[in-house]
């Protein structure tokens, strides 16, 4: 039986949460999200909870019980609160600048390497080696700091690259001479 599926949600008060034949709709103060629901899974709202329960015991309904409890509970948080995660840039010369809709990284390449900054993710460079990526949507939010990332992954021997906030990374001993 999957713990996570039979955990209730709990609904702010100031999200509201609309059920159409196949499809979530959840709005909030930062905006409206919406997902279609496999025809295996009945959701039911009561008094600001929302519960998601299996129509029968097959393997893709009990599959799809936990994943679709978290994408809902992430969209629910993510109207209520945005998600956000932080980039920073170690090394020399590494350093972000942010245009109205561009996010320009320079990191050691022999030119700079341009991104387009989706419509509805907002990024804020606090300081020059510092960047706050966030939305209401946590998985597209994460799929931007990911391909960010992986312009200048961290190398394990000084620990240059962008890294995310709070990252460890395992460092290694060099070459020794003789």
């Amino acid at each position: 039986m999957s713990r996570i599926g039979k955990k209730v949600i709990e609904i702010p008060k100031d999200v509201s949460v609309q059920l159409e034949n196949e499809k979530i709709i959840v709005k909030g103060k930062h905006g409206s999200l919406e997902r279609e629901i496999l025809n295996n899974l009945k959701l039911e709202i009561t008094d600001k909870k929302l519960v998601i329960t299996r129509n029968d015991d097959s393997k893709q309904s009990r599959s799809y019980h936990g994943l679709i409890r978290a994408l809902v509970q992430n969209m629910v948080s993510g109207v209520d609160q945005k998600f956000s995660k932080t980039l920073i840039a170690e090394g020399v010369g590494y350093k972000f600048q942010v245009d109205k809709t561009k996010l320009i990284l320079s990191v050691g390449f022999s030119h700079p390497v341009e991104f387009e900054i989706p419509s509805d993710l907002s990024i804020k460079a606090e300081s020059p080696t510092k960047l706050v990526i966030s939305g209401i949507d946590k998985e597209k939010v994460g799929f931007l700091a990911a391909k960010i990332r992986d312009m200048r992954p961290p190398e394990p021997y000084k620990g240059k690259g962008l890294l995310y906030e709070g990252e460890k990374i395992l460092r290694k001993a060099g070459k020794t001479g003789k």
